[in-house]
């Protein structure tokens, strides 16, 4: 009783009671209810924080007023009609009720039944009130307190059954609220409370699927409640998933698939049902009777999707043997069906996500038996022998050492002794009639073996758990199966050679494991360092790749297997070597000692980059012999003297090349091969040998990249075109037969179409019809006989055969030379690679100068060559190593001295050429180059003069000065001789590839430029033949005035005399303008005003005795010109120039804005808006019937205005002259005040009203007027002021209009 007293008194603050004052909520500020609009916005970030602000306001307040108001706000957005705001503010009753728990859940409850009653509400607004319903009822679910109030659950359960009946607008919402809040409760208050009301759903449990999900909920949460005796009290069963249960269940579990077609997700009752099977013991017949028997035999995809997110989310639940029924079951098998038949783009593709499923179990799992199981299952589901599962899956990550160590195990013993009994294999329809009896065992083991190495190559990628020992057993098994193959005696000391293949591996085999060995090598010089010593961790914090934990290369591991591999003779090599190969064999593992020897004496680095490459031929030794022999040899040599002694010495002898262009040539050749491992590596050596790089050397680099080298390279590029090919796996070959047959076709045909038939063909076969007699038809009308008939066809068949092959071979050698171009491209941009490492790495080494033509040759072909994909990539990446590599490098050569010529021949070379190019791009990297070698040239020292030095070395300034100052290697002289040049043709030659932007960056880069190319500038700002190029040469000199830079080299005399005559031509060049200025003419006028305005602005701020008559006399000539008034830019740029000679811009009255009060009295009296042209008519009409002509009174007759001119005044009567209501009020006519308007005027009148008319005739008829008493003078608008009044006129009577058309229907009710 006395908790209920309390509740009693708590009722007012929240309760039912509607709120007796409002406006007293409201009266309180915007700020309060801004949280309800915000909480109705789509934005859920808004809708949060507005929730947030308004509980913070309402317990800071402790106002009840305001929290009761709060309640019927958010009580009323329950059923808001947007989809957005009903969440919201359901969210916000949620957090108001947790807040204050004082407020009983009842009567906000009866507030929500009341304001959302399903029964009074009208028809259009059920949706809404059902909604209102639903949502009240999540708020009071969500605030935690519904599971406490017994009272205010029995009420929200009943509410939620009511709702069940309106599924066309809350589908199964309701149900699965309802199962979700029976979830919640504890065990007595559903036994208590709930069992009764949802008994009656609970034993019509097998007639929808939410009733059944509902029981299974119940089973699963209240045990002790649904216990199986009275389960039987309920639907006559004990269990739920039995024999009889079967054909309902799969009902059931069929419409809840369809149900959940759109969300793509697993339907919660079918998870359930699964956990009760098996808590029930009965997991094999639902899985057997309602899964595979029952819900495969539907055939339709919801269905076969639920049967597969069945398998994958069911494995962390399965035992042992559960699994192996589910991994070998009639779900796995059509799960592969599935992933074989959706490989086109256009399918639903399942794989992904079961790889979700899998990668989920295994990473939960702790169990390595069954983590073994499951991905032994999973490899052994095959299509004709190959795994559905992908064999680059990195779902092994998640493998215990233990399982991922029997899982290689196991691979391995698949691949030398395959067993296709125990896979789950399945062939697809299309397999089916294509496939071969005959092969068909052979193609799945091959397909199988192919599958099993890639696996095992990316183990050693994926797998977290992988030690040194598992990577090296992986690799030496790749390794061994690759190139050799054991004798049949067994051999204890090898174990690879200890089991042998129960099916011989063919040559496409070996050739297959070979390729993806050499993937695996990638991977291992690519590897961190494996293993927890502090070792191993030192070496990962260096970024140390490619080696183990002891310092020992990965390859050299192997090197190492594969020489005892070839010394023991229980073993032999896919192809023997020679004597020749073995020699070089021993030779390069000689070698690489001799190197690791050297690696404490000199740098590790250089000599782990040689070891990897000669290790890596070594290797390569087994693929190609008889092209890796002669390779291997030359490195050999190249390495010996690279790191002898003599190498060091000045060789003498030029004839005979020395070892870096003989190890530029390799590396050149090594580009070219397939081997990614060997292009790679090729790049690391070559950052070694850079250094020691000579000019030679650079060349061979270069004469890549030069179009007349390209026919010697014509026949590598086709081997590396046929290597290619061959290094192609069978799996890509498989998947891409069909496509390149039908493209090839297609081509065929669209040649055959295409193709002209040529003169010769066409006589050869009239030869050959004239040869039959056919053409002589009309002589004799005897036929041939049958065998005059076959040889003719015969004759022409063998024709058209030969013309067939002649076409053919043409496409061919199309196809070949589009190849080859291809390839050619693909291996420039290799090597334009290496041209990045030698300018990055050697910024310093004079052999950059030999650079920096080609390179700019080379992008100069690309501007000029085709615009496909390849061709666009090629240009892109050779500029990007141009500008950022070689002119954006902060390093560059301090070598200069003995250069110095050459140097300033390159330059003048670059600038010329920038010149003539016709192309503006292409001449901009000219341009570019040749500052850069001005860089260099003024960064050097000069070895003649040394560089004044500051008398401080602290002043920085002084250091700065005495840079800029310092002119280097820099023949001053030449190089303004060669940019003068340019300049001077930037300024009068009609098309110039030059921009303006060029010269700026030399003078703004090098100021040491400036004062002598001034003077140019100074003298084209009236010598230059074009208008823009006077602009051009206004604004250069702009630029280079304002750099302070240029005070340096220049005295206070110079400086003087450079502002005087800058002036001087400026005003020259202002004097030459025509009256109409031209459009070509603004840009020269703009740059000279702005010029000229920096120029005053020195000679004012300076103090500089600079005449200034000349000047002031031309701009005031500018004034008068229109052109100048009617730009806003010309105008602005003009009063800015005139304000430092002492003039203002006169400021222009403004139009009347507020009109009297009786011209707003006429506007509000004014009901439409007629057409100009119908006042004009109008006008002129009353004129004429009243029979007053203009001036009756003796005032001049003002002349008829333009549409559009009349003032507001002028129109509504204000103005003296447009109206005759008030004949005695006085005004101002151009500053002559008027004494009456029925006075005639006085020769002062007549002389003002004269000079009003010239006035009007000249400024486009103006027209000033007096308005009222106040004898204020308004200026008549301009036609375009007049327009904008007449819009606003229009604007504000569209506005009255819509506002009378609102008001009358409230007036009429």
């Amino acid at each position: 009783m006395a908790g209920m007293e309390q509740m009693g008194q708590m009722e007012p603050r929240g309760g039912g009671a509607a709120v007796t004052d409002p406006r007293g909520v409201l009266r309180q500020g915007r700020a309060f209810l801004d949280f309800f609009w915000d909480i109705a916005k789509p934005e859920q970030e808004v809708r949060l924080a507005a929730t947030e602000s308004l509980l913070r306001h309402l317990r800071e307040g402790k106002k009840d007023d305001e929290l009761k108001y709060t309640l019927k706000r958010l009580v009323e957005g329950l059923g808001a009609t947007r989809e957005a705001a009903r969440p919201g503010f359901s969210l916000a009753l949620a957090q108001v009720l947790q807040a204050f728990e004082e407020i009983p859940l009842c009567s906000i409850l009866e507030q929500i039944k009341e304001k959302h009653n399903l029964e009074k509400v009208k028809k259009k607004l059920v949706r809404n009130a059902a909604f209102g319903n639903f949502f009240g009822v999540m708020a009071l679910f969500q605030s935690g307190r519904l599971v406490k109030d017994r009272k205010a659950l029995l009420e929200s359960i009943q509410l939620l059954q009511q709702l069940t009946n309106h599924q066309t607008h809350l589908r199964d919402l309701p149900r699965k609220t309802l199962i979700d809040i029976t979830s919640e409760v504890p065990e007595t208050v559903f036994e208590e409370v709930l069992f009764d009301i949802l008994q009656g759903d609970l034993s019509s449990a097998f007639t929808s699927p939410e009733n059944l999900h509902l029981l299974l909920v119940g089973m699963q949460k209240f045990p002790g409640v649904l216990k199986p005796k009275k389960l039987k009290k309920l639907f006559g069963s004990p269990t739920v998933v039995n024999k009889e249960n079967v054909s309902r269940l799969v009902e059931l579990l069929k419409s809840a698939a369809r149900s959940e077609k759109e969300d793509k997700k697993l339907p919660s009752v079918v998870f359930d049902l699964l956990q009760v099977a098996l808590k029930e013991g009965a997991f094999e017949l639902f899985w057997n009777e309602v899964v595979e028997d029952g819900l495969l035999k539907e055939k339709s995809g919801p269905v076969s999707y639920m049967c597969y997110r069945l398998l994958g989310r069911a494995l962390p639940l399965l035992s042992m043997e559960q699994l192996q029924v589910v991994l070998k079951g009639k779900v796995m098998l059509h799960y592969g069906e599935h992933v074989v038949a959706t490989q086109s783009p256009q399918g639903f593709k399942f794989a992904a996500e079961m790889e979700g499923y899998i990668d989920t179990f295994l990473s939960g799992c702790d169990d390595p038996e069954r983590q073994l199981a499951v991905m032994m299952g999973f490899s052994t589901l095959t299509n004709q022998g190959r795994p559905v599962l992908l064999s680059a899956s990195r779902v092994v990550r998640h493998l215990q050492a233990e399982a991922l160590q029997k899982y290689i195990c196991w691979l391995k013993d698949m691949f030398l002794r395959p067993d296709l009994d125990c896979c789950l294999d399945f062939s697809s329809n299309r397999q089916k009639q294509n496939r071969q009896n005959a092969d068909i065992a052979q193609q799945k083991i091959a397909r199988l073996r192919r599958w099993i190495i890639h696996r095992l190559v990316n183990i050693t990628e994926s797998a977290t758990r992988k030690e040194e020992s598992l990577v090296m057993d992986i690799a030496r098994f790749c390794f061994f199966h690759a190139f050799f193959v054991a004798k049949k005696k067994k051999n204890s000391q090898i174990a690879e050679a200890s089991v042998l293949p129960s099916e011989p591996l063919n040559e496409r085999d070996h050739t297959e494991t070979a390729n993806y060995f050499f993937g695996l090598l990638q991977t291992l010089n690519t590897l961190p360092v494996l293993g927890d010593t502090a070792k191993a961790a030192a070496l990962r914090e260096k970024h140390v790749h490619g080696v183990t934990a002891d310092g020992k290369l990965w390859i050299f591991l192997l090197v190492e297997y594969a020489n005892k591999l070839l010394s023991t003779e229980h073993v032999k090599a896919v192809k023997p070597f020679t004597k020749e190969q073995r020699d070089i064999w021993e030779r390069t593992l000689q070698s690489v000692k001799n190197l690791q020897k050297k690696e404490n004496k000199s740098d590790s680095a250089k000599v782990g980059a040689f070891q990897q490459l000669l290790l890596s031929m070594a290797i390569h030794l087994f693929k190609n012999q008889s092209e890796t022999v002669e390779v291997l040899s030359d490195l050999l040599n190249c390495t010996e003297r690279a790191f002898s002694k003599e190498a060091k010495k000045k060789k003498t002898d030029n004839s005979e090349p020395g070892w870096v262009e003989v190890m530029v040539e390799i590396l050149l050749s090594l580009l070219a091969q397939p081997s990614l491992l060997l292009r790679r590596i090729s790049k690391s050596v070559f950052v070694w040998i850079c250094p020691s790089l000579t000019k030679r050397g650079l060349q061979l680099i270069l004469d890549v990249f030069d179009p007349n080298q390209e026919q010697n390279e014509e026949s590598a590029v086709v081997v590396m075109e046929e290597s290619n090919k061959k290094t192609k796996s069978a799996q890509d070959t498989d998947e891409e037969g069909s496509e390149d047959s039908s493209d090839e076709d297609n081509t065929d045909s669209e040649d055959e179409e295409s193709e002209e038939v040529d003169d010769n063909f066409r006589s050869q076969l009239m030869k050959v019809l004239q040869g039959g007699n056919t053409l002589e038809g009309d002589k004799s009308d005897e036929e041939l006989d049958d065998e005059a008939m076959m040889a003719l066809d015969k004759n022409i068949s063998a024709l058209f055969a030969e013309q067939q092959k002649r076409i053919q071979a043409k496409k061919d050698e199309k196809d070949r030379m589009r190849k080859e171009k291809i390839l050619r491209r693909d291996f420039k941009a290799k090597v334009l690679d290496l041209i990045d490492v030698f300018l990055v790495k050697q910024a310093e080494n004079p052999l950059v100068f030999d650079i920096i033509e080609p390179l700019l040759q080379l992008i100069e072909q690309c501007m000029s060559s085709d615009s496909d994909k390849q061709e666009v990539d090629f240009l892109q990446k050779t500029a990007s190593i141009f500008k950022n590599s070689l002119c954006r490098n902060k390093q560059y050569c301090k070598r200069v001295a003995s250069l110095q010529e050459d140097v300033h021949d390159l330059l003048q070379r670059l600038v010329k050429k920038a010149c003539k190019h016709t192309d503006s791009a292409v001449a901009l990297y000219y341009f570019s180059a040749s500052l850069y070698l001005l860089k260099v040239l003024k960064g050097n020292a000069s070895s003649t003069a040394p560089p004044p030095e500051p008398e401080k070395q602290s002043d920085s300034r002084a250091k700065q000065a005495c840079q800029l100052l310092n002119p280097g290697c820099l023949d001053v002289k030449k190089v303004v001789a060669v940019y003068q040049q340019a300049l001077t043709q930037f300024l009068s030659k009609r098309n110039s590839p030059l921009t303006c932007s060029m010269f700026h960056d030399l003078f703004k880069r090098f100021p040491i430029m400036c004062k002598p190319l001034v003077d140019t500038l100074v003298e084209f700002i009236t010598a230059a033949a074009r208008q823009h190029q006077q602009a051009m040469a206004c604004l250069l000199l702009h630029r280079v005035l304002l750099l302070h830079e240029l005070k340096l080299f220049v005295t206070e005399e110079e400086w003087e005399g450079l502002i005087t005559r800058s002036i001087s031509q400026v005003t020259q060049c202002l004097k030459t303008l025509g009256k109409p200025i031209m459009k070509a003419e603004k840009e020269k006028v703009a740059k000279s005003l702005e010029l000229l305005n920096f120029l005053l602005k020195t000679v004012k701020g300076q103090k500089l005795s600079v005449e200034l008559a000349e000047v002031e006399e031309v701009l005031l000539t500018l004034q008068q010109l229109e052109d100048i008034g009617s730009s806003p830019r010309l105008d602005s740029l003009y009063w800015n120039v005139m304000r430092w000679l002492g003039y203002t811009k006169p400021k222009k009255e403004k139009a009347a804005t507020k009109p009297t009060q009786g011209a707003e009295s006429l506007k509000r009296k004014k009901k439409g808006f007629l057409p100009e042209t119908k006042k004009r008519k109008n006008r002129k009409k009353g004129i004429q019937e009243n029979g007053v002509e203009p001036g009756e009174d003796g005032e001049p007759a003002p002349e008829e205005e333009p549409l559009g001119t009349e003032t507001p005044k002028r129109k509504k009567g204000l103005v003296p002259g447009g109206s005759k209501k008030h004949p005695s009020r006085g005004g101002r006519e151009n500053g002559v005040a008027k004494a009456g308007g029925g006075d005639p005027p006085t020769a002062d009148g007549d002389a003002a009203a004269d000079k009003k008319k010239k006035k009007r005739k000249r400024k486009n008829r103006k027209r000033k007027g007096a308005a009222g008493d106040e004898a204020e003078q308004v200026p008549a608008a301009k036609k375009t002021k007049g327009n904008i009044v007449r819009e606003t006129q229009q604007k504000q009577d569209k506005a009255k209009k819509k506002r009378k058309e609102k008001q009358a229907p409230v007036l009429q009710e």
